[in-house]
């Protein structure tokens, strides 16, 4: 369809100009770094975004717009998906084409498909699950189940959010006629099938004593993110997916519980109600809307199909002009400052998602900006020692952000590979460094002067419209107390 393909071709040009605004993302850098110790498992995610980035690097090459292009190629996909799921709900060619606008305009997806992270190709597995459910439900064929189980067993290999959709299936299942398929064997084959998928990466949590649960404990327990009370979290649903899309996808879950697939509709209410309860990040949810927004479509096309024909092209130019808009507030289509001074214009935020000091700029560009300088200003310090010294030097970060950026650029400018104890860093150890000397990134000296002889201030880390937690001195620590490697295995730092 024409119009459909239009807007998944105008998604794609509009990711693709953005690819190289501003600078490369904090999780891209641990992500890269991830792909340099290709495993079963992580800390804190499955295995697969560090094998997608490993293939996008050796593929296209290690430019930003290259390490860029899968996520933005997953925008226009869910796109062109969730016009097909409009069309087997039994959509015609406005129903499709709505669906379809209605995921280009969602701010939040914008943000997703700018980054190579697992959120960009998270709601394609969700929506192409509830392809398949549909599709059992259309045409009465089981085996559909075994490709849901496909998609779930790959969703559990990229973040383990799946697991929160399927739960929400189950118990729409229990909940609805079509909990006749519990009794077949392709449901029970497709779980098989997903456990398959998932089983290297659930051996090496089992082997690891699931790092994951930690660190999820170790987040609750430091307060990081925002938690949302129920009303709260459901406005900032209508904020982050654009409200004027509020009312298509509040329409679409109530006509889905009006039709055949109210199975889909139980898993909406399910799958939300489950994160506001416990306390879950406002974008988690974000990967059940299109299945919402195919259903608003069927509604609407329905609701004006004899009457009221103007509110079809009404409502789709409002929307688009809506999205231009609201654009800015999610993606880099502004400069820096000129999006400060836009801020300001229009009067809204965007909802924070984790307690920080953001500076001038909402969290998700503030850390885009000030990488590669901290790496010159470590660098200088680095080329600062005697060569006998730079040879006994580790560079540490108390971050996978700055490890990953150091290990990114560092050996444009002559530096060693990075030592960090946060995360999977923790588990690629301290190489060879004893801790004879080591520049310190991210910390205020306060621990350091404990456990090294000397520390001193060596030089200042801080971009304008970075983060102002990464605005940090860097610390030139001499003689370690103990020996780094037989301390190692105490500095886990999993947050």
């Amino acid at each position: 369809m024409k119009i459909v393909l239009s807007l998944a071709a105008a998604k794609l040009v509009f990711q693709l100009a953005i690819a190289n605004r501003y600078g490369i993302f904090c999780d891209e850098l641990y992500y890269i770094a991830c792909s340099n110790h290709l495993a079963a498992g992580y800390v804190d995610q499955p295995p697969l975004i560090a094998i997608i980035t490993w293939f996008a690097r050796h593929v296209f090459g290690d430019s930003l717009f290259a390490l860029r292009l899968l996520p933005a190629i997953a925008g226009p996909a869910l796109v062109l998906l969730t016009a097909r799921l409009a069309r087997e709900m039994g959509g015609g060619v406005f129903a499709q084409a709505m669906a379809a606008l209605a995921v280009a305009c969602v701010p939040i997806y914008m943000t997703m498909h700018h980054w190579m992270t697992m959120n960009a190709f998270e709601p394609l597995v969700w929506t192409g699950c509830a392809w398949c459910i549909v599709r059992a439900i259309n045409t009465g064929d089981g085996r559909y189940w075994l490709w849901f189980g496909v998609l779930v067993g790959v969703g559990m290999e990229n973040k383990y959010g799946v697991a929160f959709f399927v739960f929400g299936v189950a118990v729409a299942l229990l909940l609805t006629r079509e909990r006749k398929w519990i009794a077949s064997r392709w449901m029970w084959i497709g779980a098989a099938a997903a456990v398959a998928i998932f089983l290297p990466n659930l051996i090496w949590l089992i082997r690891h004593d699931f790092p994951f649960l930690e660190l999820m404990r170790n987040v609750r327990a430091s307060g990081r993110d925002v938690v949302r009370a129920p009303i709260p979290f459901i406005a900032d649903q209508a904020l982050i997916m654009n409200p004027l899309l509020a009312p298509l996808w509040a329409g679409g879950v109530v006509f889905l519980f009006f039709s055949r697939y109210r199975v889909l509709a139980w898993t909406f209410v399910v799958v939300l109600a489950t994160f506001i309860v416990l306390g879950g990040k406002d974008y988690y949810v974000a990967p059940l809307y299109p299945m919402a927004f195919a259903g608003g479509a069927l509604a609407f096309e329905a609701i004006t199909r004899t009457r009221a024909l103007w509110s079809r092209a009404v409502y789709a130019a409002v929307l688009v002009i809506a999205t231009v808009a609201l654009a800015p507030m999610a993606a880099p289509v502004l400069p820096a400052e000129m999006f400060t001074r836009y801020q300001k214009a229009i009067g809204l935020a965007p909802p924070q998602i984790e307690h920080h000091d953001n500076g001038p700029l909402p969290q998700w560009f503030a850390d885009e900006f000030g990488w590669e300088d901290m790496v010159r200003e470590v660098a200088h310090v680095y080329n600062s020692l005697t060569p006998e010294e730079r040879a006994r030097t580790a560079i540490f970060g108390n971050n996978y952000a700055e490890a990953g950026a150091i290990d990114l650029y560092g050996s444009k400018y002559g530096l060693p590979k990075a030592i960090c104890n946060h995360q999977n860093y923790w588990y690629w150890g301290p190489r060879n460094y004893t801790g004879d000397i080591v520049i310190v990134m991210g910390s205020d000296g306060t621990g350091d002067r404990t456990h090294f002889e000397t520390v001193e201030f060596a030089g200042l880390v801080g971009h304008p419209y970075a983060r102002r937690d990464r605005h940090f001195p860097l610390l030139l620590c001499r003689g370690l107390t103990v020996d780094l490697r037989e301390a190692w295995a105490s500095t886990k730092h999993w947050d």
